[in-house]
């Protein structure tokens, strides 16, 4: 009940906070939330931006980079159907004057537009070391204006240029523990997650000559804290001399020698070093010790936690997404997206399952941005990484609107659709001799790249590598797809017919090269008659399958099972979902086998695993996102939300419902929350609701079970008429809905 009860909270909280005010909210300048906060070393203090020149300490706050940033905002609900059709900025350098509605530095006035995200700044250029204030009025309907919205202040950085990505600041969260056990003058202490973090605790001395052992780590062993873990999982060891009298003690972290190389990302001086645990341990300490001596400040990306939810009646599907959307929080500890505590390296394809998963799960875009442009100037090895750049880019702009970032890099990223290695076959290989120091200095890398496939080796389910690698040229042809609607957002037309052609002629190459007609299967390479799992559910994921053989090879993939690491499972679900066989990715999601995310949690973690347990990745983590797959595959199937048209301004509204009986959830977008849920009462009828947030649209599909028909649709009470056209087994075609809740009640009968 209690847990239900903070569900209905959060539900009630998410429709207040997004709906109930006359004005914009949810204002964002270049993608960031919290311009107007001043920290000290992670924490707010009471200062505002006129006090930060006074103050003694270092402080630190959000700076913008960009000399024009864009602004978003949420235009305030008006009911159904509620569209923006105008709005007015203004920004001044007075927050006199900002308050009196006077934008000294620019006044857009009143613009007839319905963008209300990533909307450029038109003014002079911004200047350096300078606070800026502004606001926003949105117009709806029938020319309705809405009142002034909060006023949000930022500051402009050292170096300004006419596009820069900026980011946030990091902060700390105070936690004590869950629970607190002593025995024989040892205590044990546990947060119960696991995070980056530092430890304080609050211990006495009569004589001051007492010492005592404090040990921190991620596992647990028969009630003591695991000092031998295995693998990367943490444990540290402090010894502690005491002061006489009572003192509040900071134990200062150690520093690991790997992940603090010159390649890994730093801990800024502000927040100083972490490491990973849930557990803590007091030894040899024969005083009392309560919750509160013990304190943890867990450090993390600004993540607001009442942005998303998801319940439904699977319990075991509840707990993995819980960690799954935890892990979005916990790993986002650097300010960028690592693979985890043992590097702390960004790496391409965790950037990507980072990027979906965190956008699922918050209304937080900055991040994701920051790194892909970090890994934009320092690439990681492998072939289908590097074109994984293509794929993040791209999904950056569908999720926020905002095309600088393509713009900027659009040299590099056609650079990184790996043309360059293109052989006379038509396909790419790295093996071919076209590795040529221009072309690695044209992806900013300075050593030959290699496929990989999957990671670690040994789930590869068997791959044969050749000189012409399927897995490879599937990602090849998904970069040049995508290259080509870059091209055309930013109307480079002579581009966009380039590589329209391009992608065209891979498909068919590919079909020639490695389908293997007599098995109606796709083959690991050129030379080989071996076909994995990879082989088959890259190619689908990418949309390489002709109709014709969908069946078959969805029927080879299901038939392999979990044969993939935790990455490549991103795009198992995919070409799962894609592919007709949501039923099974269901089971998949929801299992409790060894190769499992349940396993995950069933290990002791509260934090995605790098791997699917230590026997298949002896040195593996307990802290590395790309195992957090389930919250985005919740979020982008399950519920079956994704953008439409960039920025969220139409969403497709998807859901896939096979065992499952109810679903409660919110997913967080540019644009606001979308609330969703879904009940079934009886085996031939349910009751679907959705609430889209003001200004967008959305097509909605109305899931259909397995040997069932539609046989009446009810909205709001009334019965509607089905759409004709996009007929689908699994789905009904409603149309485009608008803003506003809309209940629909669905009566199935028997094929």
């Amino acid at each position: 009940m209690r847990r239900r009860g903070c569900l209905l909270v959060c539900f009630v909280l998410v429709i207040f906070c997004t709906y109930a005010q006359n004005k914009p909210t949810g204002l964002m300048t270049d993608l960031l939330k919290n311009t107007g906060e001043v920290f000290i070393n992670g924490y707010p203090s009471t200062l505002d931006h006129e006090g930060i020149d006074s103050a003694i300490e270092p402080v630190q706050t959000a700076k913008i980079l960009s000399e024009y940033p864009s602004f978003s905002w949420i235009v305030p609900n008006k009911g159904k159907n509620t569209l923006q059709s105008g709005y007015r900025i203004i920004l001044s350098d007075s927050l006199h004057l900002i308050q009196k509605g006077e934008g000294n530095v620019w006044d857009s006035g009143t613009v007839n537009s319905g963008r209300s995200v990533s909307v450029a700044y038109r003014g002079r250029s911004l200047q350096p070391r300078k606070v800026y204030y502004w606001r926003v009025k949105a117009i709806t309907g029938n020319s309705e204006e809405s009142d002034w919205s909060d006023i949000k202040s930022f500051r402009t950085g050292d170096e300004l240029k006419p596009y820069q990505s900026s980011s946030e600041v990091l902060v700390k969260s105070v936690e004590h523990p869950v629970l607190c056990s002593t025995r024989d003058d040892n205590w044990f202490f546990d947060f119960g997650k696991a995070s980056f973090g530092q430890l304080l605790v609050r211990l006495t001395s009569e004589t001051g000559n007492d010492t005592v052992i404090v040990n921190l780590g991620e596992k647990v062993r028969d009630g003591r804290v695991d000092s031998r873990p295995g693998g990367t999982i943490r444990y540290q060891s402090y010894s502690l001399a005491l002061l006489k009298g009572t003192h509040l003690y900071r134990i200062k972290v150690h520093k690991d020698k790997r992940n603090t190389l010159e390649v890994a990302v730093k801990m800024p001086a502000y927040i100083g070093e972490v490491v990973p645990f849930r557990y803590a341990e007091v030894l040899h300490y024969g005083n009392k010790l309560d919750k509160e001596d013990v304190i943890r400040e867990s450090v993390h990306y600004p993540f607001d936690d009442s942005t998303s939810f998801f319940r439904c009646d699977n319990d075991t599907l509840n707990q993995i997404w819980e960690m799954s959307k935890y892990t979005m929080k916990a790993t986002s500890f650097t300010g960028v997206y690592v693979d985890g505590d043992r590097e702390r390296i960004p790496y391409e394809a965790d950037i990507l399952i980072n990027q979906l998963s965190h956008y699922s799960v918050d209304r937080e875009y900055s991040i994701a941005r920051k790194s892909l442009e970090y890994i934009l100037k320092k690439p990681t090895w492998p072939t289908e990484w590097i074109l994984q750049a293509i794929l993040i880019a791209w999904y950056d702009y569908m999720y926020t609107g905002d095309a600088r970032s393509l713009e900027k890099n659009y040299p590099l990223l056609k650079n990184r659709s790996l043309m360059q290695l293109k052989t006379s076959k038509g396909l790419i290989s790295t093996t071919a001799g076209l590795q040529t120091s221009a072309f690695l200095q044209s992806i900013n890398f300075n050593k030959p790249i290699q496929d990989i496939v999957d990671w670690p080796g040994e789930e590869r389910d068997g791959f044969v590598f050749c000189d012409h690698n399927a897995v490879v040229n599937a990602f090849y042809y998904e970069a040049l797809k995508i290259m080509e609607q870059i091209a055309r957002v930013l109307n480079k037309q002579e581009d966009r017919l380039f590589y329209a052609k391009a992608h065209q002629e891979v498909y068919k190459l590919f079909n020639d090269t490695f389908f293997d007609l007599k098995r109606k299967l796709y083959t690991d390479g050129d030379t080989t008659s071996h076909t994995s799992l990879h082989a088959n559910m890259f190619a689908f994921a990418f949309g390489l399958v002709p109709q014709q053989h969908s069946q078959g090879v969805q029927d080879f993939i299901k038939s392999r099972g979990m044969a993939c690491s935790v990455y490549g499972a991103q795009f198992l679900m995919d070409a799962l979902y894609n592919g007709g066989n949501g039923a099974y990715a269901e089971e998949l999601l929801a299992s409790t086998g060894e190769r499992s995310w349940y396993n995950m949690i069933r290990s002791g973690s509260t934090v995605a695993l790098e791997a699917w347990d230590i026997k298949y990745k002896p040195n593996l983590d307990w802290n590395h996102a790309w195992g957090a797959v389930p919250a985005n595959t919740i979020a982008r199937y399950v519920v079956g939300i994704k953008p439409s048209a960039p920025g969220f301004e139409s969403i497709e509204i998807k859901p896939h419902v096979y065992s499952l009986t109810s679903v409660e959830s919110a997913v967080p977008t540019i644009r606001g929350n979308i609330l969703f849920t879904y009940k079934t009462i009886n085996n031939d009828e349910y009751e679907l609701s959705v609430e889209i947030p003001p200004n967008t649209q959305a097509e909605l599909y109305l899931p259909i079970k397995s040997g069932k028909r539609v046989r009446e649709v009810f909205l709001d009470g009334k019965k509607i008429t089905f759409a004709k056209g996009k007929k689908e087994p699994e789905h009904l075609y409603v149309g485009r809905i608008t803003s506003g809740k809309q209940v629909y009640r669905v009566m199935l009968s028997n094929r």
